[in-house]
């Protein structure tokens, strides 16, 4: 047996830090800059978007992480102060995913003038469902989003679809004010047991994280209906969160609802085509949102 020992994996490179625009490096002349905007807590749906985008710029391109916890789509009560900060740790996970630059602006640089008179609003499509239990959250997400689009004046920027009100949104954003950037929707990382991944999933106990799979359950529970058409698969999803509620008393559902993932209307009991099943809840005092993409045939077979 050989006393060799395997070479140890190389530590990722370390990912410079701006705090401006101003000081993003050069985008080479041949290459696309691609952006993945978050508030930080880096996790591996993170990593996922992180990877996607470096995928797509390859050799040749520029990824930009953006690090900002907005405070204008906090609403009052809201876990602004206490949203985790973990700008060392975030630059790690930023660094072994492939990103050139993270850009971590404090809110002075983002917002000179403090908080901007001039908003984007999110109209009728953000008042419903997640804009209806955080009145105001979308016009502050929209008009972050397209500052940050402006200071690092990407050609692709990568959002996750877990937050697919969210993404929706933007999509609608950048077509209706003619954004020169192309929006990609990288799929939901979940964790073994299907939960989704979250920043806010660190603020839940042993027990309440057990919990939290109801909303996980009931979307595959409407998954594995999905032939049956929309009825009986929100009807299954909502069985499922039913007996949660039962169970656990601290499992309190906000909404779960069938969307047209256009414009987040709700979809006829005939529909077909896809559409999203979006359900929100709190577990203890932690709020969380999932979703799953269903295709429906219309006819009543299996797609």
């Amino acid at each position: 047996m050989s006393d060799q020992h395997p070479a140890p994996t190389p530590a990722p490179r370390p990912v410079p830090l701006a705090d401006s625009a101003a000081e993003l490096p050069a985008l080479p002349e041949s290459g696309e800059r691609c952006v993945v905007m978050t508030m930080g807590a880096l996790h591996d749906g993170h990593a996922a978007l992180i990877r996607a985008a470096r995928e797509h710029a390859g050799a040749c391109g520029q990824v930009v992480v953006t690090v900002f916890v907005n405070p204008l789509q906090f609403g009052p009560g809201e876990d602004l102060d206490r949203y985790p900060r973990t700008l060392d740790a975030d630059l790690r996970v930023a660094a072994e995913a492939g990103a050139d630059v993270v850009l971590a602006p404090a809110a002075e640089e983002v917002y000179r003038d403090g908080a901007p008179r001039v908003r984007i609003a999110a109209g009728p499509m953000g008042e419903r469902y997640e804009g209806a239990h955080r009145p105001g959250h979308f016009d502050g997400m929209l008009t972050v989003v397209a500052k940050l689009l402006h200071l690092t004046r990407p050609t692709v920027a990568f959002y996750g679809t877990k937050d697919a009100q969210q993404l929706a949104l933007i999509r609608r954003m950048v077509r209706d004010l003619d954004f020169p950037v192309r929006i990609v929707g990288v799929p939901t990382v979940r964790e073994p047991d299907g939960l989704a991944l979250s920043s806010r999933n660190r603020y839940l106990q042993p027990a309440e994280r057990e919990s939290a799979r109801a909303l996980s359950r009931a979307l595959f529970a409407a998954e594995r209906a999905v032939g049956q058409g929309p009825g009986p698969a929100r009807g299954a999803a909502q069985a499922v969160l039913d007996e949660a509620a039962a169970m656990e008393p601290t499992v309190r559902t906000d909404y779960l609802a069938l969307l047209d993932p256009a414009d987040f209307t709700p979809v006829s009991e005939d529909f077909a085509g896809e559409a999203v099943l979006a359900v929100a809840a709190r577990v203890g005092t932690t709020r969380l949102i999932d979703n799953l993409a269903l295709r429906f045939a219309g006819d009543g077979a299996r797609p």
